[in-house]
């Protein structure tokens, strides 16, 4: 009997035992996996090196994005180092008007490394738009964005009217046959041999803030008809910054893109693969710009949107046709539009009443 009693205590003691040990066991391995799962949490202790203790030279964000545009800005010379867009024939139509806009200095960029409009003032050189504003017809804001002077450079007031805007008028008409377009535009400042055999790179600067003047500009042009990679065709372009005449194409400052690239230290649509072969714009497109007379009339057309009177809109029309130029449908349509809107709107002249 003692026996029994004996063995009951026992096991009842041992039970207890375990079922203690299990608890205290279970609130162990609980309290472990909270310790393990708070240090988990925490940061790691970051060692740093001392060269960055005080932290390293900055140069301003890489990329900077607009509403149309993105751009890689250059401190020093106070211009866009690129410049890219996306065209499409849908972008390149609306209302969007460039009187609306103002040159003024990006706000997203400290003044000290900014230009301002004074720096160009009487300087000899036009603040030429590496994103043009008539790329975007389609947002006022996108418009207005490319009016920043972190999208512009000084660029010879010829070149800018005449070759670069026959480039840019070429880049939208793309549009027609393309379905996607894209083009990187941006300064360059090239090496000169002088006269003792050396090469340097000299270029001018302007205004309180120093901004430089390019000896050259590119585009970079990359089209595509459909989604497919093997529709794919690009031209990069070098134009010196002079005046260029109407007797000049653009074929004629094509070169590699690995060329322009090695000249700017830059790599051009990296995502691009370019064993697939990549055709060659100037061979699959016409790379033509328009001529004189269709430039003529390109300019007529504006001028005469802009026209405020039924004097300045006929005096076109006077105009084309003594430089013996066809105008064409467009610009006859405008010129009967504007006849009709400017009759209306012209004040009729007070008769003068009797002196006396």
């Amino acid at each position: 009997m003692s026996g029994r009693l004996a063995y009951r205590l026992m096991s009842r003691r041992f039970v207890g035992g375990f079922v203690l040990g299990a608890a205290v066991s279970g609130a162990s391995c609980l309290t472990a996996l909270h310790l393990y799962d708070r240090r988990k949490a925490e940061p790691e202790p970051t060692t740093k090196s001392p060269l960055e203790e005080f932290g390293f030279p900055q140069s301003g964000p890489e990329v900077r994005q607009y509403v149309g545009h993105a751009l890689s800005y250059d401190q020093e010379k106070k211009t866009p180092r690129w410049v890219i867009e996306h065209l499409t024939k849908e972008k390149t139509v609306g209302n969007a008007d460039r009187k609306h806009c103002k040159f003024k200095p990006d706000p997203n960029i400290p003044a000290m490394f900014s230009a301002t409009n004074e720096d160009y003032l009487k300087s000899g050189w036009s603040r030429g738009h590496m994103a043009p504003a008539g790329d975007t017809k389609y947002s006022t804001e996108a418009m207005v964005e490319t009016f920043y002077l972190s999208n512009i450079v000084p660029q010879n007031y010829e070149n800018n009217a005449g070759f670069w805007n026959r480039l840019e008028m070429y880049c939208r008409d793309l549009t027609e046959r393309f379905d996607d377009v894209w083009v990187v535009s941006g300064p360059l400042t090239l090496p000169v041999q002088q006269e003792d055999g050396k090469k340097r790179v000299t270029y001018q600067v302007i205004g309180k803030d120093d901004v430089a003047v390019p000896t050259h500009l590119y585009k970079v042009i990359l089209a595509r008809k459909n989604q497919s990679a093997e529709t794919l065709a690009k031209g990069a372009f070098i134009v010196p910054n002079l005046p260029i005449s109407f007797d000049h194409q653009l074929p004629e400052y094509q070169v590699e893109l690995e060329d322009l690239e090695k000249k700017s230290g830059l790599i051009f649509f990296p995502q691009v693969d370019r064993s697939k072969g990549v055709k060659n714009l100037c061979e699959v497109d016409t790379c033509r710009l328009i001529q004189l007379d269709e430039f003529k009339l390109y300019i007529a057309g504006r001028r005469m949107k802009n026209a405020h009177n039924l004097q300045k809109a006929e005096k076109i029309m006077r105009e084309l046709d003594e430089a013996k130029i066809q105008p064409d449908k467009y610009l006859l349509d405008l010129f009967e539009q504007k006849k009709k809107d400017l009759s209306t709107d012209e004040p009729s002249v007070p008769r003068e009443g009797r002196k006396g």
